[in-house]
């Protein structure tokens, strides 16, 4: 039963519209790639919060561990529920975040001007404020697409968006984005202080850690907090 006081938004009803076409031609659900590919999202987490929802009330029903388990348990039509009831979520509920820039997970690349290389302003990521954790000031974070494939056993890849927390500390074992200013580089890396100098740690069994003799260039410029994987 669908909950009451929410209308439901474009990109819902554009997923129920795709859904009901698609398994209607093939006679199977798509997958989530498909999904975001018809409705213009490029990432898995937002078409699976979109999903959720529906799930929720009640248009579906999917087993999460079995791809392409969609099932259509009610159609959605315009005027389906009473005025009033339907599920609304205004911009208030997404935090829109620009690009700032590419991070490099590999090995550390010059930026030329800056530490970050400033993405045009059509370049933005829309992240559903339920997904941020829940003790993180929306005003401290920011968002970078990641450059390479040196952290992928930590499940992060090439062409990933990665939002960060602003930081300029950091632990053992923290992940970050570095700023190393002696060369003007940057990268993303886990943090090491070993008194002396510092390791960056990669998380690819095939690449070595980043020695840095000068603990003094090694910039923190934020911690990880979540991963928008690209489809």
């Amino acid at each position: 039963m669908a909950r009451k006081g929410k209308l439901m938004s474009d990109r819902h009803q554009k997923i129920m519209t795709f859904l009901e076409e698609y398994q209607l031609e093939n006679q199977f659900s798509p997958s989530i790639r498909e999904i975001g590919n018809a409705i213009n999202v490029n990432s898995t987490s937002l078409v699976d919060y979109y999903l959720r929802q529906l799930t929720d009330l009640g248009y579906l029903e999917r087993n999460d561990r079995v791809s392409r388990s969609i099932r259509i348990v009610k159609r959605y039509e315009e005027d389906d529920l009473p005025s009033g009831s339907r599920i609304s979520f205004s911009r208030q509920d997404v935090v829109r975040y620009p690009v700032l820039g590419r991070i490099v997970a590999s090995e550390p690349i010059p930026v030329p001007g800056s530490d970050l290389a400033y993405f045009d302003p059509e370049s933005y990521l829309e992240i559903p404020r339920k997904m941020l954790p829940s003790n993180e000031k929306e005003s401290d974070l920011f968002v970078l697409e990641v450059s390479g494939d040196s952290m992928v056993d930590a499940m992060i890849n090439d062409g990933d968006k990665v939002v960060f927390r602003q930081a300029n500390r950091a632990v053992n074992g923290d992940m970050v984005a570095v700023w190393l200013s002696d060369n003007d580089e940057t990268t993303l890396k886990y943090y090491y202080n070993e008194g002396s100098r510092v390791r960056l740690q990669p998380a690819n069994p095939t690449m070595g850690p980043i020695y840095i003799d000068n603990p003094k260039q090694v910039h923190i410029m934020g911690k990880v907090v979540m991963v928008i994987r690209h489809l």
